[in-house]
């Protein structure tokens, strides 16, 4: 059983407007597939102008379990809500093919171009300015210029409650997290799990140790792949055999390596996945997860494409945050007792109030 944390309070939640960072992106479903939303039973119903929207991936393919597939997730949604909406999408083998992706998407009738990941930022603001008359969007980046509009996700916010988890479920006083590679988009996460188990610390006198990560000297652990599984279980391992037994991987399809370090210690390693609900995206490896960090990537990318059907292109930038379930913390398995479960809600109503504060350095400011 999963329970996502909401606090419905600290959000008045209207229409469906991506304009500016208090927005809620709306729950995404999934045409096929596994997914990260949730579906609708009511009929398709086409609406507004046809469009064609092409989303260019990041490596590790559309089935990567992580941000590819949560991003591909809201197309499908997106379609299968409007039919007026036709998608497809090109895969990256690596970063050489970024720019010539996007130049093939924007010159094959492409009226919407969504990119995902931040590695992709410098290819997208060059395509951009090359195609005028074509709308960019993308996953984990700012939007620049009057074409590209940015999808990003304050996951340090959720990243915290993840690091607060763990420290209060970690037996052996020490938990790890390590990532795929040193960028914003990703130590974002890291920061924002070592500031949750530093809290937990101050606030419980308490000493849990922090593998893979430390904010304040930017020295860490990373697989450098968001591909490789035996990477991230030989490092997940390592992390094990240093004493941690909760384990937060924030590397794609590589963090599957993570999962198979969980299996292999018999559930001694606990994991906490990252992007999506890893019961649905990594259901392999369910039963040893107590928790998910998760951004709404599918409600995002749906949203945006939701305005682009009306007609309207949104400008600047979206934002999500705990405020605007942009991000949030699933209770994979039943893990949090009742006394934490209200510990995780008056933390997550805090640092929506800005009660607490986050300090990373990575965090979208526009």
């Amino acid at each position: 059983m999963r329970s996502v944390m909401k606090i419905a309070a600290v959000a008045a939640l209207g229409s469906l407007a991506l304009s500016g960072c208090g927005s809620k992106p709306s729950a995404g479903g999934t045409a096929s597939g596994s997914g990260t939303g949730t579906g609708s039973t009511a009929p398709a119903k086409a609406s507004g102008k046809k469009i064609s929207a092409c989303m260019v991936l990041d490596t590790g393919g559309v089935d990567d379990r992580s941000f590819n597939q949560g991003s591909y997730d809201g197309m499908k949604a997106a379609k299968s809500k409007n039919p007026n909406i036709s998608i497809r999408y090109v895969p990256s083998n690596s970063g050489a093919d970024y720019t010539p992706n996007l130049t093939k998407a924007a010159a094959g009738g492409c009226n919407a171009v969504i990119g995902v990941g931040g590695l992709m930022a410098d290819a997208m603001k060059t395509a951009a300015a090359a195609n005028p008359k074509v709308n960019f969007a993308e996953v984990d980046a700012p939007g620049t210029g009057a074409n590209l509009y940015g999808i990003q996700y304050n996951t340090a916010q959720a990243g915290f409650l993840g690091g607060y988890l763990a420290a209060s479920m970690t037996k052996s006083g020490t938990v790890g997290t390590w990532g795929g590679l040193s960028i914003p988009p990703v130590t974002i996460y890291m920061d924002g799990f070592w500031e949750g188990v530093q809290y937990f610390n101050k606030t419980k006198s308490k000493s849990v140790k922090v593998l893979g990560w430390n904010e304040k000297t930017k020295k860490g652990t990373f697989s450098a792949s968001f591909t490789d599984q035996n990477k991230g279980k030989s490092v997940s391992q390592s992390m094990a055999s240093q004493g941690a037994d909760i384990i937060f991987p924030v590397a794609g399809g590589s963090g599957l390596g993570a999962g198979a370090a969980a299996q292999a210690s018999g559930g001694k390693l606990k994991i906490i996945w990252v992007d999506t609900d890893g019961c649905e995206s990594a259901a392999q490896y369910c039963k040893f997860m107590v928790g998910s960090v998760t951004k709404n990537l599918s409600g995002g990318v749906q949203a945006y494409l939701a305005k682009a059907a009306d007609g309207t292109y949104p400008k600047g930038n979206y934002i999500g945050t705990l405020a605007n379930q942009g991000v949030g913390l699933v209770d994979n398995n039943d893990s949090q007792s009742a006394a934490l479960k209200a510990e995780l809600t008056k933390i997550t109503a805090d640092i929506a109030a800005g009660t607490i504060k986050i300090t990373s350095p990575s965090q979208p400011t526009s």
